[in-house]
């Protein structure tokens, strides 16, 4: 058996690749951050060659850090940033830059169809509001502005994916995706389990357009890019794979990742939830004698998180790491009564208002970059809390505990807050790097490097427990200071 699981970590801000062994330890890791590009105002774009050279870049790197050579690499998994849209040729050439999840241009059109009466059609079938986070809109925006486009289309010229997509087709020639990619894609009946021919209409995407749709863990394909031959064998969207990593296999489980947004999410079982305010998603499929069986879970999706942080680094110049933020923050006992709404790309759950806007609220001559930076990291618990409560509403049951990853969870003043402000238990595992790991643990899965679910359960360890300090009352006046400050960054951009 090989000693190794090579996993693919294609993010918002960054690619990464990174080796695992048995125990779910990481052995090597590389990452490159490439360009955000925002041709207006609301426009996010990344060029999917940039995505693609580092991808690859970091696989190769990752693999001669561990000393490893193709041959013992049992599989590759891949994990990606969701919604993020691209479309290319035969020949494996983008038509366009890939528009980005956090992209808003598609939000006049989502107006349209609410305006028509769609909206409710596709939340019956995709479980997702109409909002321009979702790749649908993406793909009819790329179809109607790029030249000839929509002409080559409809001539099954092009082809369509997220990421994972796009990088499968560029590793092994395979045009495929998984359930919990196609799920974000506003195209896709995620209670039937397949493209559903009147949204596809509604939107006017050729079904030519579309990858194969398969289960989280099994064979997509096989690359000869590493000297060797290796099976690709496990697809999930960051979040999906997260929830896997952190080992929350019984339904009521949940975690929150801390990226460039954050999402939280629960897992459901094999029950798909409804809810006005949050994401009905596929949490994975898995392969089970001759049919997949699909876990469904509940999404809070909050856009801006991380993001902030950069903001006040790169934009602001308040400090020039953003690890920095924490020391800053912690100089003062608090945020002196000022409120940061991060809404640089409108809000998501529960608010799923693409014309809300960033706002400043509280100031006064006493407050100084500080208190903007705690009250930055104060809007990131806040956010986490706004969809924590609607999924609560929404199940009937309270979280019992909150299990978190990703880069900024390794801040234990945010992680104070978050518990501080949710009034729950979080909870920080060994490996932070869950998303990774998840893809990981669906590769190896399907190769038999781990056997079953008891096995990444066994691998997950808690690092440190962060319990609720701060007294109820003034827990709930803070709350209610952060609602008020919402409620003034809604709706800025009418346009």
């Amino acid at each position: 058996m090989p000693d190794f699981v090579l996993a693919l970590d294609q993010g918002t801000s960054s690619s990464r690749a990174i080796v695992f062994d048995h125990a779910g330890e990481m052995r090597a890791v590389s990452q490159q951050p490439f360009e955000q590009i925002y041709p207006q105002p609301g426009w996010v774009e990344h060029d999917p060659e940039e995505i693609w050279r580092t991808q690859i870049e970091t696989a190769r790197a990752a693999l001669d850090q561990a000393g490893a050579t193709a041959a013992d690499v049992s599989a590759i998994g891949i994990t990606n940033q969701r919604e993020t849209t691209v479309i290319w040729d035969r020949d494996g050439t983008p038509i366009h830059n890939a528009i980005v999840w956090q992209d808003r241009r598609t939000a006049g059109l989502c107006d349209e169809l609410r305006e028509r009466g769609l909206e409710e059609k596709f939340r019956e079938r995709t479980g997702l509001l109409l909002d321009p986070y979702f790749s649908g809109t993406k793909v009819k925006w790329l179809l109607d502005n790029v030249e000839g486009a929509r002409k080559r289309a409809e001539a099954g010229e092009l082809m369509f994916g997220t990421v994972d997509s796009w990088l499968m087709y560029r590793l092994c020639g395979v045009h495929a995706t998984d359930y919990t990619n196609a799920s974000r894609t506003l195209l896709y009946n995620v209670f039937e389990k397949r493209w559903d021919d009147e949204l596809l209409s509604a939107l006017d995407v050729p079904a030519s357009l579309l990858p194969k749709v398969q289960a989280s863990s099994g064979a997509f394909g096989e690359t000869t890019l590493f000297g060797g031959p290796v099976p690709v064998t496990g697809v999930a969207g960051d979040q999906h794979a997260a929830l896997f990593g952190q080992a929350c296999f019984r339904p009521g489980m949940a975690k929150n990742t801390y990226g460039t947004g954050a999402f939280l999410l629960m897992n459901t079982g094999d029950a798909p939830p409804r809810s006005q305010s949050l994401i009905t998603t596929i949490a994975w499929g898995l392969p089970e004698k001759d049919r997949d069986v699909v876990t469904y879970a509940l999404e809070g999706s909050i856009f801006i998180a991380g993001a902030a942080v950069q903001w006040l680094r790169d934009e602001l110049g308040f400090f020039a790491e953003a690890a920095e933020s924490a020391e800053l923050a912690a100089s003062v006992p608090d945020s002196n009564g000022v409120y940061v709404v991060p809404a640089f790309v409108g809000l998501g759950a529960p608010h799923w208002d693409p014309h809300a806007r960033g706002a400043i609220l509280g100031l006064t001559r006493g407050a100084n970059r500080a208190h903007i930076t705690r009250a930055t990291l104060e809007s990131i618990a806040y956010q986490v809390r706004d969809a924590a409560e609607a999924m609560e509403r929404d199940c009937g049951t309270k979280l019992t505990e909150l299990r978190v990853d990703g880069g900024a969870a390794a801040n234990d003043l945010l992680l104070q807050m978050q518990a501080d402000i949710l009034g729950r238990e979080v909870v920080r595992p060994a490996c932070l790097e869950t998303t990774a790991l998840g893809a990981a643990y669906l590769a190896g899965l399907a190769t038999g490097f781990w056997k079953d679910a008891d096995d990444v359960t066994n691998n997950w360890r808690e690092e440190r427990r962060f319990s609720p300090e701060m007294p109820e009352g003034h827990r709930e006046e803070m709350y209610g200071g952060w609602q008020r400050a919402v409620e003034r960054a809604r709706g800025w951009a009418a346009d």
